[in-house]
């Protein structure tokens, strides 16, 4: 029997979308109708941001988390919700005095950074373990996320019974991560996401792969994805190493070169390579208990 790789697609991220691509996620019904494609090509898992309807760029509002996924919860389509907890953490410094935060600065205490998760309960939810350098383009700005926070969320996780997807952008995060594990703060087995190609983060290929695979913890579940044009040499190497995989437009916008992607394109370009490779995609059922997931009841209102 083949091993069941789960399948994440990451159908919008936070960062400006692609000028020339007319079909990047904006709305909440855009949204949730991405995460539904993503079902029906097959994803195991559907990783989701939300952003402002009129401007395009990501928001926080919980509002718009709490639409997005009662959409998808109405349908009955059977899809794990990963929710991103990665805002209120942004600090853009006035070049002229960098004690000033610039306009566009987000450094909110750990409640409101965890609001989205606390009303709709996902079953998964990604929860950065890390800090540093974030350039997009001239955009240029610090991730504000002390260890001090970090221990803060990975408590109010465990309170929330949602399971955290530690993601790891370096060597140094894996080291950190592994700390909150031996302090009792992360419930076990722990699921790692290691994150390559990221400007100034760990670079991309099969060299960071396995170095940082090499200091994982030795019981935890794990999985890489690279960006752009990196997204499925990765996820092939990734998958032959045993780990989890994922797609989707936050990563990577092109189907080739010059052609834009779907959503649906690229899940259904990651079955194929997978099962070219002799595995085969994980239902969401099958994720769950892969991945140690607990069934919540929906928000209530």
């Amino acid at each position: 029997m083949s091993r069941k790789v789960v399948l994440t697609c990451a159908v919008t991220g936070g960062g400006r979308p692609h000028p020339r691509h007319g079909a990047i996620p904006i709305t909440p019904a855009q949204i949730a109708d991405s995460c539904l494609e993503a079902a029906r090509e097959g994803a195991s898992v559907a990783h989701i941001h939300v952003r402002n309807p009129e401007t395009g760029l990501s928001s926080d509002d919980p509002a718009l988390f709490d639409e997005v996924v009662d959409r998808i919860r109405a349908t009955g389509v059977d899809i794990v919700i990963n929710l991103t907890c990665g805002q209120g953490a942004l600090f853009r410094p006035d070049p002229e005095d960098e004690s000033r935060p610039l306009p566009g600065s987000k450094i909110y205490p750990v409640p409101k950074r965890m609001r989205h998760i606390e009303r709709n309960l996902p079953e998964l939810a990604s929860f950065d373990i890390t800090a540093g350098h974030r350039q997009y383009g001239t955009f240029e700005a610090m991730y504000f996320n002390t260890p001090h926070s970090i221990r803060l969320m990975a408590k109010r996780f465990q309170e929330l019974g949602v399971k955290p997807e530690l993601e790891v952008f370096d060597s140094g995060n894996i080291v950190l991560a592994k700390d909150l594990i031996a302090q009792g703060l992360i419930d076990g087995p722990p699921l790692f996401q290691m994150v390559l190609g990221v400007k100034w983060q760990a670079p991309t290929g099969i060299e960071p792969l396995l170095y940082q695979r090499g200091l994982l913890p030795p019981d935890c579940l794990w999985g890489a994805f690279g960006i752009g044009p990196e997204e499925m040499p990765i996820l092939a190497h990734t998958a032959l190493l045993g780990g989890h995989v994922r797609v989707g437009l936050e990563d990577n916008v092109y189907l080739s070169r010059g052609v834009f992607a779907t959503n649906g394109q690229l899940v259904a370009r990651a079955r194929t390579l997978l099962d070219c490779l002799g595995l085969s995609v994980a239902t969401p059922a099958e994720a769950r208990e892969i991945f140690h997931l607990k069934k919540q009841d929906p928000r209530k209102e």
